[in-house]
């Protein structure tokens, strides 16, 4: 064992049991329980401003809406924020706030570019004015009986099914569906780094540390207790 002697291990051993794996754990429990509230606190905070972006999609200002989309962002850039999320119909432990929809706000930019795409439809200038007035005719009642928004897959299925009976019924209906909107400008998802300099990130360090060394202890133990009976005196 190198000039390594059977009394030195049982010294090391010694000085080993001084400090009691029951004790570093002790200490682990209640550093643990800190990290676990402070990061609650984090995760609470995180949906307070989701919440905020919410009400501001209902009141329908997009400056309100752009601001809290910032607060939010810069909260989970500087933050880590676990999160429960559902992909897929599937939950999933995820760092960062998950997929958020401006639903209202889609709404309302569709509802617009609908509007504009029903006023052209009404210029003599327009050669398909007549078919998407006439697709209109037809759908605009239903979505009045059944409740249709002009975005909603009722009102725009109708559209489509209309406009296909006309000539040309390929370009008319690409020209009606490209006049909405891409869903995925009103889709936010805003992800957090796994750690940052708060004091989340500070606590998580010191329950690392507390974690390695009752590891390094358990280690540590079982080789020199190895050694103990491989060396002889």
């Amino acid at each position: 064992m190198g000039g390594i002697k059977k009394n030195d291990i049982k010294r090391s051993l010694k000085k080993l049991r001084q400090v009691k794996t029951w004790q570093l754990v002790l200490i682990l429990i209640p550093l643990l329980f800190i990290e676990a509230t402070i990061m609650r606190f984090d995760h609470i905070h995180m949906t307070d401003l989701k919440k905020e972006v919410m009400a501001a999609d209902e009141e329908g200002d997009d400056e309100k809406i752009s601001e809290a989309l910032q607060k939010l962002k810069s909260f989970v850039f500087s933050h880590t924020v676990i999160n429960i999320v559902e992909r897929n119909g599937v939950q999933k432990v995820s760092f960062g706030t998950g997929p958020i929809y401006l639903e209202h706000q889609y709404q309302r930019k569709a509802s617009e570019a609908l509007a504009a795409a029903e006023a052209q439809a009404g210029t003599d200038e327009n050669p398909n004015g007549n078919v998407f007035a006439a697709a209109m005719a037809v759908c605009k009642p239903l979505a009045i009986q059944y409740g249709w928004a002009w975005n909603s897959q009722g009102y725009l299925d109708c559209m489509t099914g209309e406009i296909a009976k006309y000539p040309t019924s390929e370009s008319l209906q690409d020209t009606f569906v490209a006049s909405l909107p891409s869903t995925a400008l009103f889709r936010y998802d805003f992800s957090s780094p796994i750690w940052t300099p708060t004091l989340s990130g500070f606590m998580m360090i010191i329950c690392l540390i507390v974690i390695v060394a009752v590891i390094l202890r358990f280690l540590l133990w079982g080789v020199l207790r190895l050694a103990l009976v491989f060396l002889k005196n």
